[in-house]
């Protein structure tokens, strides 16, 4: 087995997980990081990262990283950190393809001795009976004894300036115990907040799954909750803030469940069990009513319009972000987009603004061109979708500004004051 001085890394895949991972691994030893999106390798050569996940003074400092998307550039590494999305089907199927295709990609250059790591969320077992049969397959190698597998959860969150890769506590393991020992090594170079060691890869697996299907269940309480208090005619956030001044009442907040972790992690774990015979009640209920608020918010906007006796048919509606969370350009599963589409079933027609997206992505990704600034007195609707830091710097008033004379100011996230808009989740 090498020692960690031996080790030449890898990263497969430079997006939100492995880019930040990437550097700071590049500050402390040499490293290549790989994507096949040749416009990605040449932004971050030049030394700016579009996700903002990373900062162009944080790009500088990782003087011993290397970009390519060249598989040649691979060959002089042994050991390799897979950080590809895993994402699921329209049929809310696990999705494999990107973790296939990277398996295939490491395995036409995997040697003897060789580490893979993935960092990719995925059910319990993929990395050992999805992924290390296609590295056997494309190298010919035999798996733990010519080459060996590690398992190390990603837990980045996207926009979050405190929690960064270093200051969360990383899950680690291997397919034996000495790669497992070696993995949790590498790993303790960069996490200042140090590592735990899990007893399998399976377990990490599990573990990393069961983290987001957690908070999602959560949320989905907290949904309902806010479901049944509305037809009572209770304020939700009231409500919750009468109840979070229990020492234990965990501070969950209804809304909709979007992005690469919450709204797709509990899908690989349910698929599993499905697999195994066995059908998850309480985690696919949850994701069946945490998956309805996008319609059930449209509804409630529709029938405060009628009571305004304002026209919904043919009406003009400004939705406020566009982003799966507030102050970040990440449009991954967005659950606006929900919104959009239902509003559509109603003949509204929709704007679109929000300061933090690519435009180009957005219609690449949804068919939706975001407007750059939205019409005064122009709107019978306006959601404010995002909590932005760019639209609670508006205030309702600059916001109620988009509105015509007689309009719903629906505030989807509790930026404002209760009294500040017309309608809250």
């Amino acid at each position: 087995m090498r020692q960690l001085e031996d080790i030449k890394l890898a990263i497969i895949g430079l997006g939100y997980v492995g880019l930040p991972l990437a550097v700071e691994f590049g500050k402390h030893r040499s490293v290549v990081g790989f994507d096949i999106n040749q416009s990605r390798i040449s932004a971050l050569r030049s030394g700016h990262d579009s996700t903002l996940e990373v900062s162009d003074i944080e790009l500088l400092q990782a003087t011993q990283l290397e970009y390519t998307c060249s598989l040649d550039e691979l060959n002089s590494c042994n050991t390799y950190i897979v950080t590809v999305p895993t994402p699921i089907d329209k049929y809310n199927q696990p999705d494999l393809t990107p973790l296939i295709k990277a398996s295939e990609t490491i395995g036409k250059v995997l040697k003897k001795g060789d580490i893979v790591i993935y960092e990719s969320t995925v059910y319990p077992g993929a990395t050992e009976e999805d992924c290390v049969p296609v590295l056997e397959r494309v190298s010919g190698l035999q798996f733990n004894v010519d080459f060996y597998a590690g398992y190390s959860p990603e837990r980045i969150n996207p926009g979050d300036k405190e929690h960064r890769v270093t200051t969360i506590k990383k899950v680690t393991s291997g397919s034996t115990s000495e790669v497992a020992d070696l993995v949790d090594e590498l790993y303790n170079q960069i996490i200042v907040a140090g590592t735990h060691k899990a007893s399998s890869i399976k377990v990490a697996e599990a573990a990393k799954v069961i983290e987001n299907t957690q908070r999602d269940l959560n949320i989905a309480l907290i949904n309902e909750l806010a479901l049944i208090f509305n037809k009572m005619g209770i304020d939700t956030q009231a409500v919750l803030e009468a109840a979070g001044t229990k020492w234990n009442f965990l501070p969950f907040r209804p809304g909709l469940v979007g992005g690469h972790c919450i709204g797709v992690d509990p899908y690989y774990l349910t698929h599993k069990a499905q697999s195994l015979g066995y059908h998850p009640e309480i985690i696919l209920a949850g994701r069946r009513l945490n998956d309805s608020m996008g319609a059930y918010v449209v509804s409630q906007l529709v029938k405060a319009m009628v009571k305004r006796r304002i026209h919904v048919d043919g009406a003009r509606v400004l939705v406020m972000g566009l982003t799966f969370k507030e102050n970040c350009p990440d449009l991954r599963n967005t659950k606006i987009i929900d919104i959009v589409k239902e509003l559509a079933e109603y003949n509204i027609s929709v704007d679109v603004f929000d300061p933090w997206v690519n435009a180009s992505e957005a219609q690449h990704e949804y068919n939706i061109t975001p407007v750059t600034e939205p019409s005064i007195g122009a709107y019978d609707g306006i959601i404010l979708a995002v909590a932005h830091k760019e639209f609670a710097a508006l205030g309702p008033e600059s916001i109620r500004r988009f509105g015509k004379i007689e309009h719903i100011l629906y505030d989807l996230k509790y930026l404002l004051a209760p009294e500040q808009s017309d309608l809250r989740l």
